[in-house]
């Protein structure tokens, strides 16, 4: 079969619909012989790509890590990271489904470690800060904690479990943002006073 695509061009058509069968169906949905039959293309076309399900997996955690690290770099306030965290997971859900699942992945990877890692330098970011000015008594569980509250939620928002468990409905915040930033005021005393601007003195 001959394959009617650009290199590429191929690469993305598969990857949207590899992200298009995890939204529908989960991780445990993609197949790439099943990917080569909806994009009309020879079955070893995805092993040219991709080299297996996990070389495709790493490609997309990969695209994640770009797009979060992009979205954080671009707050100035810690807690609007946060914020901008949670807002990925709910409007990129099939990136963030693989992005932390290392059993799927290939860690050595060099482009999806450096994607990895501008990510969380954001996070290391706000430690330096924090212990910097001595905002808080344990910079680093700090940061931990906050990370952990804005994945939970943003796990919780994307996969729809909120509403599966009616929390959704004893909350007045329907907006993803604003339901962030109420959560974070209550780990850090209120949306207004977290942790401090990243790149403040």
């Amino acid at each position: 079969m001959a394959d009617p695509y650009h290199h590429g061009v191929l690469r993305a058509t598969l990857m949207r619909e590899a992200l298009r069968v995890i939204e529908r169906d989960g991780v445990e949905g993609v197949s790439l012989r099943a990917l080569a039959r909806e994009a009309g293309v020879s079955h070893s076309a995805p092993n040219h790509h991709f080299g297996s399900r996990t070389g495709l997996l790493t490609a997309i955690a990969t695209e994640g890590f770009v797009e979060l690290a992009r979205r954080l770099e671009h707050e100035s306030e810690f807690l609007e990271v946060g914020v901008a965290y949670v807002r990925f997971a709910v409007e990129r859900p099939a990136h963030f489904a693989v992005m932390f699942r290392p059993d799927l992945l290939d860690l050595d990877d060099a482009e999806l470690d450096d994607a990895q890692q501008r990510a969380f330098a954001v996070l290391r970011g706000g430690v330096d800060l924090m212990a910097a000015q001595g905002s808080v008594g344990d910079a680093a569980a700090a940061v931990v904690a906050g990370w952990s509250l804005v994945h939970g939620l943003g796990a919780l928002l994307a996969t729809g479990n909120l509403d599966t468990a009616r929390l959704r409905d004893l909350v007045p915040e329907r907006d993803p943002a604003a339901l962030a930033r109420r959560a974070a005021g209550m780990l850090f005393g209120s949306p207004g006073h977290g942790p401090p601007p990243r790149g403040s003195r």
